[in-house]
């Protein structure tokens, strides 16, 4: 049972490195937390994909597709490469980049075959944009960054709504390509591994980043601007292939390569391309109209939660809602947003949960401590919200006999002209800690009382 009875609000979660932590060559490197689920990463990554082949200059040479495609099935084949469905195509454009989305898709310019030396050089850029795949990097960056707003547009997503159009619109697709330090050091290892078991040497990876870290100035490749140098490379991946088992490396077939980059030589400059691309914005709502143009609501029709409850059943959580309500999200996802359908709106930001909860599992940045994790995730709440602010002291609470903690905080509301009660409830997980955020308009927020105490005293865990 909760003892305190709750108040309410909208959430936000951000994951943190711990001080001092460093990741040990050879060690296995897993994805970090995300509020996408892995389908919907392959949703996102085709949506963009379609905007983007219409915009660039794919290379009409099917022999020229089937040696990048040969190259890259290679690397995809990897066991830690994830099995997702990839596909790899070879544009004209002679910057030094590659790029690939979530789920999947992979483009290569032909001006970085061009820099390159040789194949396992290629080969390094394309196992180290699979890692940022393999690894949900971009889903992992958007997460964090829009922590405030992806819960809501996921919801929104179940409404009829476009995943791609909807991240656009809150501007969280310019966080798909852009990776942070640690990000890019595990994309070294983890290609480093899949370079060596395809045959390739996997310091060739290493060599080509120099390379291009040499030029430096007004000259930097754009593959730079989004893959920031981690520091010491040849090292870190010099590292990985002491840990490695011993194999045979190559630096691939040169006569090919060097077939390959005098076609690419021959290619007549790229046509001018529309701007801007799929991932740089443009302002647009996924109807086409201006975003600022879009007024947010006085107010919704919502029917009142029913005083009818039904079971939702999930791998690691149970809980009680009304039947009138929905849980957006998937079994295997650990965040949903538990809501009226009409309670999900759209406004000038985007999508937003006017009446409902989220919840998720926010994974501990150190030792696990409950009052140490609710107060690093309210800070990134406050700091991603500065119209938002706390309330009250945490309240102590047992929810299925564990510690939990219940803070009050007020904010703006997405109606126009009202402000939102929010309560947040964290509870000790072995796994982190998990979180609720109910969410009402302050003057409503005494009709959904009883709701999301229903809600919260009904919570269950798997373990």
């Amino acid at each position: 049972m909760v003892r305190n009875r709750l108040c309410a609000a909208s959430l936000a979660v951000i994951l943190t490195v711990p001080a001092g932590w460093a990741r040990k060559p050879g060690e296995p490197i897993k994805p970090g937390w995300n509020l996408f689920s892995r389908d919907q990463d392959i949703q996102l990554g085709r949506e963009y994909a379609a905007q983007i082949s219409r915009q660039v200059q794919v290379i009409d040479n099917r022999e020229l597709q089937d040696y990048i495609t040969r190259m890259g099935r290679k690397l995809a084949a990897t066991p830690e490469a994830g099995d997702y469905p990839y596909s790899f195509t070879l544009i004209n454009d002679p910057s030094i980049n590659a790029f690939a989305l979530p789920g999947g898709p992979t483009f290569i310019h032909s001006g970085l075959i061009l820099a390159a030396d040789n194949e396992a050089q290629v080969a390094g850029v394309v196992g180290h944009e699979i890692a940022h795949v393999a690894l949900r990097h971009g889903t992992n960056q958007a997460s964090k960054a829009q922590f405030m707003q992806i819960p809501a547009i996921l919801a929104g997503i179940a409404t009829g709504s476009n995943l791609a159009a909807a991240l656009t619109q809150i501007g969280a697709q310019g966080f798909l390509l852009k990776f942070s330090r640690t990000a890019e050091d595990q994309a070294d290892a983890l290609g480093a591994r899949m370079m060596a078991q395809a045959g390739y040497n996997p310091v060739e990876m290493a060599r080509f980043f120099e390379k291009l870290e040499a030029q430096g100035g007004s000259r930097a490749p754009q593959f730079l601007s989004s893959h920031p140098n981690p520091g010491n490379r040849v090292k870190a991946v010099e590292a990985e292939i002491a840990v490695m088992p011993r194999l045979s490396f190559t630096d691939g077939n040169q006569a090919e390569f060097e077939r390959v980059k005098a076609q690419l030589a021959k290619l007549p400059p790229p046509r001018q391309q529309q701007q801007p691309n799929a991932l740089s914005g443009g302002g647009a709502s996924p109807s086409g109209t201006p975003a600022a143009s879009q007024q947010r609501p006085e107010s919704l029709n919502v029917p009142p939660p029913s005083g009818r409850f039904r079971a939702y059943r999930g791998p690691n959580v149970s809980f009680n809602y009304p039947d009138n309500w929905e849980v957006f999200g998937t079994q295997n996802s650990a965040n949903m947003t538990i809501a009226p359908r009409a309670g999900v709106i759209q406004n000038a930001n985007g999508h937003a949960i006017a009446y409902g909860a989220v919840a998720g599992i926010f994974p501990s940045p150190g030792r696990r401590n409950l009052a140490n994790d609710t107060r690093a995730l309210i800070e990134q709440l406050i700091d991603g919200n500065p119209g938002l602010r706390v309330t009250s002291n945490p309240r102590r609470a047992r929810v299925d006999r564990r510690s939990a903690l219940l803070t009050d905080l007020q904010g703006e509301s997405p109606l126009r002209g009202q402000r939102e009660q929010n309560v947040l409830l964290t509870v000790e997980r072995p796994d982190g800690v998990f979180y609720v955020v109910f969410i009402a308009p302050e003057r409503e927020f005494g009709d959904y009382q009883r709701t999301f105490d229903e809600i919260a005293r009904s919570l269950r865990f798997a373990n």
